[in-house]
Order: structure tokens, then C-alpha cells, then sequence
């Protein structure tokens, strides 16, 4: 009888952790990072093709230096913001990154404004694949930005429903995970003006 109660306790306390959600936790706070990874992947990608896109239209626009130089300045300060996956918890962080990210797409529009005034630079052939490459990893981040919310929203519901969050509570004290938010005024529409 003594060896048998040990060995009813651990069996019963097999299948109540297993159905309280611990792995389950685990799983989808991985998915998390794993979805912030390939953020971070989009936008390494985007930072990798900007030094190529500023040397082709250097090459056009040399009197163009302040606005290439915002270019350059905006990389670096995006290159200087790392999110490590401790930190994906924190708004303040995640605003800061949001906020560097921003302002390298602020100035590559002003770039492809730069551009507009150079016939000859978008007919090159070097700087249409550059922009075409631009775009698609534009919209690469933010397939990668969507994948990641959508990680987001599945772990921090998995920590909050029941059993999941006494699991959670008692043996692994998760912090929700911070999305990416819409910039403060984006919910206005751009004014087009010809």
C-alpha cells in the first residue's frame, strides 16, 4: 500500500499538469519569439538593401546630401535600438523601436521624393530592382508585424484563461507580450494635395 500511494499521487499529478496548460504556455510564448524574429528579419533586410539604394542615387543626386544623410543617420540610429525577446514585454522599449523604425521610413520617402526629381536615376536599372526589392521587403514587414500581433494575442489569451493562468500564476509568472501599435496619428487620413 505504500508504494502504491506514491505512485497514485504522481500519476494524478501527471494529468492535472497536463491539462493545466504549462506546455501550452511555453509553446505559444516560443511562437512569440520566433514571430519577432522574423520582424526583425524583415526589417535587417531593409537596413541591408539601404546603404545599396543610397550609393545608386548618390551617384545621380550629389547635391542631395542632407536628405541622404537623414537616410544614413536614420539606419544607424534603427541599427542602435535591439529588442531582445526579454524586452518584447516592454511598451517603452517596443514605442522606442517603433519610433526609429518611423523615422528611417520618414526618410526614405523623402529619398524616393529626391528620386522623383531624377528621370534618368529611375530609368537605371540598378535602382528600379533596389526599389522594387524596397517595396517587397516593405511588405514583408509587415506580413512579419501582422504574424507577430497575431502570436501576441494567442499567448497573452493563453495566459489569462482558466487553468492557464493559475498554471501561470503559480509556476511561471509570464508577462503579456507588447504589439505593435498603429503610429499616433495614423488612424487620420493623409490629405493629398496635386
Amino acid at each position: 500500500m505504500k508504494r502504491i500511494l506514491p505512485s497514485v499521487f504522481v500519476l494524478t499529478f501527471i494529468i492535472l499538469v497536463s491539462g493545466c496548460g504549462y506546455n501550452t504556455m511555453q509553446m505559444k510564448e516560443e511562437a512569440v519569439f520566433a514571430a519577432w524574429a522574423d520582424v526583425e528579419a524583415a526589417y535587417q533586410r531593409r537596413n541591408d538593401l539601404i546603404p545599396n539604394l543610397v550609393e545608386v542615387v548618390k551617384g545621380y543626386a550629389k547635391h542631395e546630401a542632407e536628405t541622404l544623410k537623414a537616410v544614413v543617420e536614420a539606419r544607424s540610429k534603427v541599427g542602435s535600438i535591439q529588442i531582445s525577446k526579454d524586452m518584447i514585454g516592454d511598451a517603452k522599449a517596443m514605442s522606442q523601436f517603433q519610433a526609429a523604425q518611423s523615422e528611417l521610413q520618414s526618410a526614405l520617402s523623402r529619398l524616393m521624393v529626391v528620386v522623383e526629381r531624377y528621370p534618368d536615376l529611375k530609368a537605371s536599372q540598378n535602382f528600379r530592382d533596389l526599389q522594387h526589392q524596397l517595396e517587397g521587403t516593405e511588405n514583408r514587414i509587415n506580413v512579419a508585424r501582422t504574424r507577430y500581433n497575431k502570436a501576441v494575442q494567442e499567448f497573452n489569451t493563453s495566459i489569462r484563461i482558466f487553468p492557464n493562468n493559475i498554471t501561470n500564476r503559480l509556476l511561471l509568472n509570464l508577462k503579456p507580450k507588447e504589439p505593435f501599435k498603429a503610429e499616433p496619428g495614423a488612424e487620420k487620413a493623409p490629405q493629398v494635395k496635386f
